[in-house]
């Protein structure tokens, strides 16, 4: 990021953050919300604002992306200048849905448009060691660390954390992409000539051996309001999430804490609209952070049909100045990714009578993305299986072998 990009931000936030805390009325439906990213976040939060009665366009340079069968779209590169600023002319508020925003176009939209999220967040989580130091000052515990410049340090980074340990890259990266779990000494070198071909930092953490993966997200509001949804308990396969599973099976006690700190962690970065907290949990070693999203978060899908308010209305609500909805959970629910090499036989199962579904006493709810391609390991939607209890929701995605035996 060049220093008069980041001066600019830096000018817009500060503008920003002065009009945050000010008197700012709140945008009333019938509004447009102009949202940077047109994919399946972006559509999802367009559906359940449009049920409000605001307006959408979505920035997206694929044609007829999701977000763009049900709202408007603006066909363009993200770092177009030239349709940023049409975003901004057409929107009362822009949000977004990922966070690898261009800087310049951030920038921009901060000038001239509304921004309630602003660039300060992006800019700390953009950036593992940033975003860990920053969990760290809001009084929030994170895995060991240290930044990695080069393989002689990378060696006793990983001599002094012991192995396993993970190598990440700073910037980029997900769904396990952009990071090298080092299991033996002879993987040292291999793991950062790979990693540093990126050409940004490097950071490497010490491997936490998690009894269960817990995601939280937390809303909040331009006027400080705050809430936040129950944890929900995730199983990655392949680095990919496949189930969330709320309530998580912790203990009580744990489902609170974590609450707690990620109330303390939207209070402590000045959060407008959603932040996912992802937490290790340790039975005898207590929770760590993980990594932030500044957005809505493939663990809050289950929200849409299990909560009193989904996480994507909640997003809306914030970034509009509305009143926060209530995050109670109605129903056990379990969530399970739905990946291109899954639609064929969820297609073919919901054509017919769902006798497991029936006997079981669950509800299962299909939401399809309207990608074009079903490419294998591609999100593709998702199910949201409502039960009287987790159990009965694990037992029917079994039972079906769409995900495998």
């Amino acid at each position: 990021m060049s220093e008069a990009t980041n001066s600019a931000m830096q000018r817009a936030d500060k503008a920003a953050q002065q009009e945050r805390s000010g008197d700012r009325q709140p945008i009333l439906p019938g509004a447009t919300v102009g949202i940077l990213g047109g994919g399946q976040l972006g559509r999802m939060m367009a559906l359940a604002g449009s049920a409000m009665g605001y307006r959408f366009v979505a920035l997206d340079p694929t044609p007829d992306a999701p977000c763009g069968q049900v709202a408007e779209q603006i066909v363009a590169a993200y770092d177009d200048h030239a349709a940023a600023r049409e975003l901004a002319e057409r929107a009362d508020v822009i949000t977004y849905e990922f966070e690898n925003v261009d800087a310049g176009v951030a920038a921009m939209l901060m000038e001239e448009s509304y921004v309630p999220q602003g660039s300060e967040l992006l800019y700390t989580t953009q950036h593992r060691l940033r975003e860990k130091q920053a969990i760290e000052r809001a009084g929030v515990r994170v895995a060991p660390y240290a930044e990695i410049r080069s393989a002689a340090e990378l060696r006793a980074a990983v001599e002094r954390f012991g192995l396993p340990s993970v190598l990440k890259t700073a910037t980029g990266g997900y769904d396990g992409k952009g990071q090298w779990v080092i299991r033996s000494e002879a993987e040292i070198e291999a793991a950062y000539a790979e990693l540093s071909r990126a050409g940004t930092q490097l950071v490497l953490e010490q491997f936490i051996r998690f009894d269960k993966e817990l995601s939280i997200i937390a809303a909040r509001s331009p006027q400080g309001e705050i809430q936040s949804f129950p944890p929900a308990e995730n199983i990655h396969v392949d680095n990919i999430l496949h189930l969330s599973i709320v309530p998580a099976r912790v203990p009580d006690a744990v489902i609170a804490e974590a609450r707690q700190l990620a109330e303390r962690i939207a209070e402590g970065l000045g959060v407008v609209g959603l932040i996912a907290v992802e937490l290790f949990w340790q039975a005898d070693g207590g929770l760590y952070v993980n990594e932030l999203a500044p957005r809505p978060h493939n663990s809050g899908h289950y929200t849409m049909e299990a909560c009193r308010t989904s996480q994507f209305e909640q997003h809306v609500r914030a970034i509009c100045g509305l009143p926060l909805g209530g995050t109670e959970l109605l129903t056990p629910v379990v969530m399970v990714n739905v990946l291109g090499e899954h639609v064929a036989p969820l297609l073919e199962r919901i054509a017919q009578h769902d006798a497991a579904a029936e006997r079981l006493g669950v509800e299962p709810k299909i939401h399809l993305y309207g990608k074009h391609e079903a490419k294998v390991k591609r999100k593709m939607g998702h199910v949201n299986v409502l039960a009287e209890d987790v159990d009965k929701a694990l037992a029917w995605i079994s039972e079906t072998k769409i995900w495998g035996d």
